[in-house]
Order: C-alpha cells, then structure tokens, then sequence
C-alpha cells in the first residue's frame, strides 16, 4: 500500500545473507577481500575495466564524481530538475568547493545536446564567470524517463567536442537498464560517460552504491576526497558484500525488472491521467486534491508533487498482488 519512495523498501534477502557472510575478521577500510573483488566484477558488467568505490549514499556517490570532473572555479551543467540540485541540500557545491551548476530545460528531466549547448552559449569563457568542466544527466531521470543508448552518445560527443566530462547520476540506473533493454555498457562508456553513481539502495540494498570510474585517474584522487568527506568506513566490507550481492545472478536487474512491470500495471490504470509516460518504476499522476484524500483513504501511501500530481514509485518487492488494488482504485476515480 506503500508508494511513496523505493528507498523504504525492503533489503533483498541475498543483500541480508552475503552480509552475515563478511561477518567475520577481515582488514579495515577497504583492504578486505570482498572490496578487492569489486573492480574485477563490475568490470564484468560493463564489459571493460573498471575502477568501483563503494559510498554510503547517492548524494556521496554523485558528489564526489563531480568533485573529481569539476574544479571549485569550474561549472557543471545538468537539468534544473536534476537530484543535484533540488535534492541534494547543496552538496555538489560543498564537495566540489564552490563549482557552480548550471541549468538547463528538457522535457521529463531529460537534457538534449541542443539544450546544453543553449546554456554554454551564454557563458563568456572568461576569468570572470566559472568555465563549464562536466555535464551531469539522470538515468533514469528524476520523472522516470530513460535515456537510450543514442541520446547518451549524442551527450558524450557533445561533452568530448567541448572538452567536457559526463557523469552519469543512476540512482535507478537498473531500472534503466532494463526499460531500455540495453547493456550497461551502451548506456555508459561506450557513449562516453566518464563516472556513474551506480544506485543500489532504492533496488534491494541497505546502504551501498557504486562510484564507478571509466578510466582517467579519478579514481585515485577521489579516494583521498572519500576519506576527508567522511565516507570511508572502517568495516567497508559490509558495503561491498551488498553491493556483489545484487549483482550475483543479476538481482540488480531482476528486482528493477519487477518494479518496471508493478509502474506499467499502474500506468495501464492511469490512462490520460500520466502526465509523463512510465518508463522505469515512477509514476506522475494527474489527481484532484478530493481524489487523493480518497486514495489515502483507502490506505495507499504517495508523494503529493505540486499542485494537482501525485508521484507513486513501484519498489522490488512489491507484488503484483500488491499493486492491482491501486490500480483499481485509479482507474476507479
């Protein structure tokens, strides 16, 4: 009856069990063996190696990807409905020491080339206005949208021409993942990204993500700014457990997978009523005030998201079952 957010979902039982497996003496910080399996494996999944550092949170994972793209004199552009910078209490400006972002439009929090370049039009280029260092997208996107594999390569070769790098904030990247039927791999590297925030917890984890670097030196220099942030934790092995837990035999998909088909039952009952078409695990829903009291009233938990809408987000573990009843109830109205 709850649809409010995925980060109160359930941790996956296979994230529970490879924990109580690393219960055991091994070496701090991120010496240990289940932390030094982490690169080789996500390696693996994207099909090209790669250098992993497990966070605590997206907010870390995103913030410390820019602090290693973006100097403090720099900028970084993103869409003005990005996580970066409506919902993230000013972190990015905080880790990167002061680099400014900058703001652009896209129908569904998606950001185009055009867009992009619309805003670096404006800037001067010189030593009195921060120079754009980075681009930052969303996938999926902070309204549930998904980049396919081509609008990101349209992105990265924009970001490679200007001399920018591309970090990819996926907090729901599994549920990209698997609403655009891509490989991990297209939907990064190959179009050019340079460091994606791998999200875990809203998919079945507890408190992981993935910071991963797709080459360059970042990597190395964002160890140091995980320790003086605070985020280095003396038994990482727990973060990394979870973390090789979900990608064994592809939970990571497997659970986003479901929470996919739980938002597409939903928007089925929905009709006119979406205000953007569902393409991962989040739905934007055209409610009266009347009609959410009465959707409460029946029991369903949701996000009010300005006047007139609502959001409902689909979690891993809910089943079909579970969500049939709200469906009814919408298509009730």
């Amino acid at each position: 009856m709850r649809f409010f957010s995925d980060n109160a979902a359930p941790v996956h039982p296979n994230v529970l069990a490879t924990m109580a497996a690393a219960n055991t003496l091994d070496t701090a910080y991120d010496g240990d063996a289940f932390s030094k399996r982490l690169d080789a494996r996500l390696s693996e999944t994207f099909e090209t190696e790669v250098t992993a550092l497990w966070v605590p949170s997206g907010t870390a994972a995103n913030c410390l990807a820019l602090a290693a793209l973006c100097p403090p004199h720099g900028s970084i552009v993103c869409h003005r409905d990005a996580h970066i910078q409506n919902d993230e209490c000013g972190a990015p400006e905080f880790y990167t020491h002061g680099a400014k972002l900058l703001l652009a439009d896209g129908e569904g929090a998606k950001l185009t080339p055009d867009a992009i370049t619309d805003i670096l039009s404006l800037q001067r280029y010189d030593v009195h206005q921060q120079r754009p260092h980075a681009i930052s997208i969303t996938n999926a996107t902070e309204y549930g949208r998904v980049y396919l594999p081509d609008e990101v390569a349209a992105i990265g070769a924009l970001a490679k021409d200007r001399g920018l790098a591309l970090h990819m904030d996926g907090a729901r990247f599994a549920n990209a993942v698997v609403g655009t039927g891509a490989s991990p791999a297209d939907l990064t590297w190959r179009g050019g990204v340079d460091a994606l925030s791998m999200g875990f917890v809203k998919n079945g984890g507890m408190n992981a993500e993935a910071l991963v670097f797709f080459g360059g030196d970042h990597a190395e220099t964002t160890r140091y700014r995980r320790k003086r942030a605070g985020h280095l934790l003396s038994k990482g092995r727990y973060l990394a457990a979870q973390i090789l837990a979900m990608l064994d035999d592809d939970v990571w998909l497997a659970n986003a997978r479901a929470a996919n088909a739980g938002a597409a039952l939903l928007a089925d009952a929905a009709g006119d009523r979406l205000i953007h078409p569902v393409e991962a695990n989040e739905m934007f829903l055209r409610v009266t005030a009347d009609e959410a009291v009465s959707l409460r009233a029946k029991g369903f938990d949701f996000y009010d998201w300005g006047p007139g809408e609502a959001r409902l987000v689909v979690s891993w573990d809910q089943q079909e079952a579970d969500i049939r009843p709200l469906a009814a109830a919408i298509r009730a109205l």
